[in-house]
């Protein structure tokens, strides 16, 4: 009864520490949310908490009407769509290859790859390969240097170990290539950990920020990350007026409703995969 009672009273102290918890990381988005629809003079005397003061959508109104955030946002959408589908599509076929024990080499390769987990590669030697491949100043700059992450790799590859061997014979037997047992068995299989690995490939497109700054120059190429730091950082209040056409617009409630626009679309993204990720994470976690 008592070890009932303390157990109970456990639980109870968990879900109030990290309902608490929660609700102190949740608090900075939400100001943020709260200021973006707040008026200029409103954010200016300050005390805004949790919710707006003078709303108004002006601040959004100014978001959609810049040209230059509609074409960085469409740059983020493309390398984060496509990257990850690349991403996906090499990963999980090395990782297929090294899921089998019978590869030559296997153990030499799997050492080199953990060899890049310890020793990251230096920034003048990544620069220098990006410019003899010609890849400066192009959208591949932010997709192919980080094609295929180690870890996510040894994820996949435990996740294709303990898928039914004899499924896999089965099909060799009926006349499949090792092409088509990936394309046809293994990868209808994995969806979970696809799905877990793919949305940790889209975060990192979509955040994608220091290899846009070290390897593109111009600027219609820059993602959403990087006109988000220009309108934070780089532009002065006058600059930034002038770039946007504003008058009376608050250019802090500018920058607080461009924050939420290139937060909350990654965010959208969670909900519609929860199930698949959460099945994902434990597969890795347990069976890796």
């Amino acid at each position: 009864m008592k070890t009932a009672l303390s157990l109970k009273m456990f639980r109870g102290f968990n879900y109030i520490f990290l309902t608490i918890l929660g609700l102190v990381m949740l608090y900075p988005f939400w100001n943020v949310l709260a200021a973006s629809f707040s008026s200029g003079s409103a954010i200016v005397k300050g005390g805004i908490t949790f919710f707006p003061r003078e709303f108004t959508l002006e601040n959004y109104e100014a978001v959609v009407k810049t040209p230059s955030l509609w074409k960085s946002a469409g740059v983020s959408i493309y390398i984060t769509v496509f990257g990850t589908f690349l991403n996906l599509a090499f990963t999980s076929l090395m990782a297929f290859g090294l899921s089998r024990r019978d590869l030559k080499l296997r153990s030499a390769i799997m050492i080199l790859i953990i060899f890049t987990m310890i020793f990251q590669v230096p920034m003048v030697p990544g620069y220098l390969v990006v410019k003899s491949l010609g890849m400066m100043n192009t959208l591949w700059a932010l997709m192919i240097p980080g094609l295929i992450s180690a870890f996510n790799l040894i994820v996949m590859i435990s996740f294709f170990q303990n898928l039914p061997h004899g499924l896999l014979e089965a099909a060799k037997i009926d006349g499949c290539s090792d092409f088509g047992t990936w394309w046809r068995i293994a990868l209808p299989l994995s969806i979970p950990s696809i799905t877990t690995i793919g949305l940790f490939y889209a975060v990192s497109h979509w955040n994608a920020y220091f290899n846009a700054i070290m390897f593109v120059r111009d600027a219609s190429l820059y993602p959403l990350q990087v006109k988000l730091r220009q309108l934070l950082v780089e532009t002065n209040s006058d600059e930034m007026r002038s770039t946007m056409a504003l008058t009376l617009q608050s250019v802090e409630g500018i920058k607080m409703a461009t924050i939420i626009v290139a937060t909350v679309p990654i965010l959208l993204i969670y909900p519609m995969i929860q199930k698949h990720f959460i099945k994902g994470a434990m597969l890795g976690s347990v069976k890796g």
